[in-house]
């Protein structure tokens, strides 16, 4: 969508931008939102929830991991939260994972850091999030693309990807 507007004799264009995983929701017909912290300077999960006005356990990360098996898995988690590996790999059924390298990410994925979805990856591998995805009516993460988030709820998410939900992150004690 292209919008035209003039301000103060100028032609200003505003663009609204469309991911690839923003098609993949339209193409399906899954309502969502859409969110960008584009020109905030935002790096982190945290500054990133901060620069969206959200409540960071309602915004999750992305995380792609290497069993011993050598499958690959899809965790998501809270910005706010670290993932315990053992309880990651017991969710997938597997002896231990490893963090995959972020070198390797593109590749797989087609996602660089900082901007992977479980959605429109160029394979769908298992994915977990994390339990406490279950107590908002929406999640928000990412849009595919650096500066760029969706917010749907994980029943539509689990009507795209085969998706499970189990306690994965590190307890606070």
């Amino acid at each position: 969508m292209q919008l035209n507007l003039r301000a103060h004799g100028y032609i200003v264009f505003i663009m609204e931008t469309k991911t690839n995983v923003m098609r993949i929701l339209d193409a399906h017909h899954v309502p969502y939102k859409s969110h960008s912290y584009v020109g905030t300077g935002a790096t982190s999960g945290d500054a990133v929830a901060a620069a969206l006005h959200q409540n960071p356990a309602q915004v999750f990360k992305t995380l792609v991991t290497t069993g011993r098996s050598g499958n690959h898995y899809v965790f998501m988690i809270p910005v706010c939260a670290e993932l315990d590996l053992k309880r990651a790999a017991t969710a997938v059924h597997e002896k231990s994972i490893d963090m995959l390298k972020q070198r390797d990410l593109l590749g797989l994925t087609g996602y660089v850091h900082g901007g992977c979805s479980p959605i429109g990856m160029k394979k769908q591998f298992k994915t977990v999030a994390d339990a406490s995805a279950n107590n908002f009516a929406t999640i928000i993460f990412s849009a595919g693309r650096i500066g760029y988030q969706v917010e749907i709820s994980a029943t539509d998410l689990s009507k795209l990807i085969p998706i499970s939900f189990s306690d994965i992150c590190v307890s606070q004690n």
